[in-house]
């Protein structure tokens, strides 16, 4: 959402608020940093053992209380996470119209991702403004009998951030030198030697989905020991313990803890290719030219995967290694996968949303909160 924060300031005819909820704090903190966001509104919202009932009714409140105290004109929400779901509910019941960014991306399986599907489909619902990054989202909006006025083709803001980030850090701007981050976290040379960034978080991957991922990178590494490893491991126990307990005392296998997303966006460039459960990096990843296997029995991004450029692998180990084993050592089909085209958009999607929220504003004379 960064990218659009910073196109919306930019008129005139807009006044921004920001509200975050601390859904993540060490993630969220790190990128208000980097792109210098100054929230104005942050409810804080994350307690010790909290589950999804929890994060949900305490951001339905806050967003409750936020609007009773400063009524927006608008509001706009990012993606499929609680936040995302319990403050788009927030705005329907104050009646305020919602923008949400990144919309329309399905897997038809409530229950993969979970609970991300359920909440993605439910913005829509309540949704006044579909921001839809590709063609293919638009038409499941379309399939879904959604106002096709109400819809935007966009690009997605992802791209916008990372194109920006990197050519910040290509300018030596960056918050924080994140090359020499990178030479004092990672002990052999990243620019030259092949490696395979992981990530993995995905709640429908706990327990058994985790300790095959784990199997196949504890045999990847013993496969190949000149090819290194890298994964910054999310700060949630169900991740950590497998994680730690079946990849700890590997040479080749770096675990790390989270990083700032400039390191890691200079990770995702020099990298060989990427392992990941994540969904803004089946995006990310391909628009710099990365394989990306996608540790999921499904994608709510299906582009990529028609493109060539994402394979989905699940978390089955022998696929995982088989086909990590056919990029290493094919080089026409890591070159079909690295070659291929990325649906994702050019780096204009925020600003293609901010124009249309001024002309809304400047016909109704309103303003917008994010």
């Amino acid at each position: 959402m960064a990218p659009v924060v910073l196109a919306l300031k930019a008129k005139h005819s807009i006044q921004t608020q920001v509200c975050v909820t601390a859904q993540h704090r060490q993630m969220l903190d790190q990128v208000l940093a980097l792109f210098n966001i100054k929230p104005c509104i942050d409810l804080d919202i994350m307690q010790a053992r909290q589950d999804l009932a929890d994060v949900t009714s305490r951001v339905l409140l806050g967003m409750r209380d936020t609007f009773g105290q400063d009524r927006p004109d608008a509001v706009l929400v990012h993606g499929d996470t609680t936040t995302a779901l319990a403050s788009a509910m927030a705005a329907f019941y104050a009646g305020i119209p919602v923008g949400h960014v990144e919309a329309g991306l399905r897997t038809y399986n409530v229950h993969a991702p979970f609970p991300e599907e359920f909440n993605r489909q439910v913005i829509s619902k309540v949704t006044t403004w579909h921001f839809a990054p590709t063609n293919g989202s638009q038409s499941n909006l379309l399939r879904e009998q959604v106002d096709p006025s109400s819809i935007y083709v966009t690009g997605n803001t992802v791209i916008d951030a990372l194109h920006w980030t990197l050519e910040r850090l290509e300018r030596s701007q960056g918050s924080y030198d994140a090359t020499a981050t990178l030479e004092q976290t990672l002990p052999f040379d990243w620019r030259c030697e092949r490696f395979i960034l992981v990530t993995g978080h995905r709640r429908e991957n706990f327990g058994a989905g985790f300790l095959q991922i784990c199997d196949a990178i504890k045999t990847l590494a013993q496969k190949y020991p000149h090819v290194h490893i890298v994964y910054p491991v999310h700060l949630n126990p169900n991740v950590r313990q497998p994680v730690m307990s079946r990849l700890g005392g590997l040479g080749n296998v770096h675990l790390l803890e989270p990083m700032d997303y400039e390191p890691f966006a200079l990770m995702m460039k020099h990298c060989y290719l990427v392992l990941t459960d994540s969904g803004g990096i089946q995006e990310e990843a391909p628009s710099l030219g990365k394989p990306v296997l996608v540790m999921r029995e499904s994608t709510e991004r299906p582009e990529a995967l028609e493109a060539g450029t994402v394979l989905l692998v699940g978390t089955d180990a022998a696929r995982i290694v088989s086909e990590c084993d056919r990029l290493l050592t094919e080089p026409e089909h890591y070159r079909q996968m690295s070659e291929a085209h990325n649906p994702y958009g050019d780096g204009l999607a925020a600003q293609r949303i901010a124009d249309v929220l001024e002309q809304w504003s400047i016909a109704e004379g309103h303003h917008v909160t994010q």
